[in-house]
């Protein structure tokens, strides 16, 4: 399995596109203007409490208030609270909380208005960016991620990731990372740190315990709000989340960011160095590796997957609604069980890749085809589950009714990947018409010149637009002559002026039209 990086540089922002065996499954993008990212720390301002909601409106400096819910306050609020207040007035100037007297517990089934006061002062971390007309929501209950481990201030607890599954393994992570722990800091013990030696794991610690002493010193000077503690650069947090083995190259093209990324990957991983490469030549590093095209085909209403079937994707306030169907394709399966297992197969891997691309959150039903066999049914949850296990998002996801109905929720931190996929119409004169991308055209006639192939038509002619027709037959080799190479059919095209701009039509040996 390839894994590949590819990062996109341009003056405004950054976009990185994750490959996995050249196929994009996630697209992600850093825009200068995003001062609100998960995982960003602020000195923040209590703008009231609200006992209806059990929660408090806090102002981090963003237009709307953001939100702040008693069970996100940590049980170590009232500790946390009286060390903003001594570090901010310049009373406290140790920050390693060894010699830190912590406050009693606050209960779990509390008031708001009980340990929260109006004007107050508190540190909070995005966890959730602002979606829509909702601000950020936030915690009082900081952590700051490594590349191996969580660092979580006012705690002792050690902990480790469920996906590591060996006890033995369990236990001697947590042994060595207690080792080194300072006192007043709990750590999560990230799923990467699996066989790492304790050098590896110290230097991380030391690497997080001074970010929070930076952050710190930033506290008695802060004005309110403002952020103390920013998430470190996307190239570097992608590759801190997902960096692993299976890498087989990270390709960038622009020089400054080469070398920040060169440097960190010598710094987690210095065996890997040489994956790191920086892109030169003139053609649109997005086009060279053909993720332009993925993103025309990928973001739009119907999403196409092999042997005709395809995803129509709903989006409503409430949910998103995928609806898997079977196309027109050709039944070689013995009978209409084996075909709908068929393709909810190749539909779950797809949904899974789609999800992560458009980075879909809340809830999602997916109407599979309905299957009569319990154990057809299991096989898909399993195939679903399976697919979804790298997705960073946490997510979880019901097994499939006898409607064939599956319902999964997804953690949504930021706003959905939402990218136009359709373009304006050159045949009408009128604004605002529209059409779908014609790069997608393309899949179709593959689709179905596909099957009438398989339908065994002696000669075959395409009716198109000159343009298309053009963007078929022009260069070498031409998509007329890959289609010969792999089809051994010559397929004849005519241009036809009287067509729209994305119509097209199959005729056979007679001149009668295929439908």
């Amino acid at each position: 399995m390839d894994k590949e990086l590819i990062i996109r540089s341009g003056s405004e922002n950054v976009d990185f596109a994750l490959l996995k065996d050249g196929k994009l499954i996630e697209l992600q993008k850093d825009e200068d203007s995003n001062d609100f990212a998960v995982g960003d720390v602020f000195i923040a301002k209590i703008r009231k409490a609200v006992p209806g909601l059990n929660a408090a409106f806090v102002n981090v400096g963003y237009e709307k208030d953001a939100f702040l819910h008693y069970h996100d306050l940590g049980p170590k609020l009232p500790s946390l609270l009286k060390f903003t207040k001594r570090v901010s007035t310049g009373k406290l100037k140790d920050f390693s909380l060894k010699n830190f007297p912590f406050e009693k517990d606050i209960d779990k089934g509390g008031k708001i208005a009980d340990v929260l006061k109006s004007n107050q002062s508190l540190l909070v971390q995005i966890v959730k960016e602002p979606i829509s007309t909702k601000g950020p929501r936030i915690s009082s209950e900081l952590s700051i991620a490594g590349r191996y481990i969580v660092l979580v201030p006012f705690s002792s607890r050690i902990s480790v990731s469920q996906k590591i599954e060996d006890r033995e393994e369990k236990d001697r992570l947590k042994r060595l990372v207690k080792s080194i722990t300072p006192q007043g800091f709990g750590v999560i013990i990230r799923t990467v740190a699996q066989g790492k030696k304790v050098a590896e794991l110290d230097k991380d610690l030391q690497n997080l315990l001074s970010r929070w002493t930076a952050m710190c010193k930033k506290l008695h000077r802060a004005h309110h709000p403002s952020k103390v503690l920013g998430e470190m650069n996307k190239a570097s947090s992608i590759l801190r989340d997902i960096f692993n083995d299976t890498f087989t190259g990270i390709t960038v093209d622009d020089e400054e960011l080469f070398y920040q990324i060169k440097d960190y990957v010598q710094e987690i991983a210095p065996e890997k160095e040489s994956i790191v490469k920086l892109y030169q030549s003139k053609n649109p590093i997005f086009e060279k590796f053909g993720i332009e095209r993925q993103i025309k085909t990928s973001f739009g209403k119907t999403v196409s997957m092999a042997k005709g079937a395809y995803l129509v994707i709903e989006h409503t306030e409430a949910l998103h609604v995928i609806d898997v169907n079977s196309g027109n394709r050709s039944n070689k399966a013995n009978n209409q069980e084996d075909t709908a297992l068929e393709v909810n197969l190749i539909a779950a891997t797809e949904m899974a890749r789609q999800l992560r691309l458009r980075d879909m959150g809340g809830i999602i039903v997916v109407d599979f085809i309905d299957m009569t066999s319990a154990e057809n049914r299991q096989k898909l949850f399993n195939h679903l589950r399976d697919e979804m296990k790298d997705d960073r998002a946490k997510h979880k996801i019901l097994p499939p009714s006898k409607f064939g109905l599956i319902q999964i929720t997804r953690q949504r931190v930021r706003p959905e990947m939402n990218i136009k996929t359709r373009e304006e119409n050159p045949d009408v004169i009128i604004n605002g018409s529209e059409v779908e991308a014609p790069i997608g055209l393309l899949q179709k006639i593959n689709h179905d010149l596909e099957k009438l192939i398989k339908k065994d038509y002696k000669k075959l002619t395409l009716n198109t637009h000159p343009f298309i027709a053009a963007f078929l037959t022009k260069g070498i080799p031409s998509i007329r002559s890959k289609w010969f190479l792999e089809h051994k059919k010559w397929v004849k095209i005519l241009p036809r002026d009287a067509y729209t701009y994305l119509e097209y039509h199959f005729f056979d040996k007679d001149g009668n039209q295929i439908k």
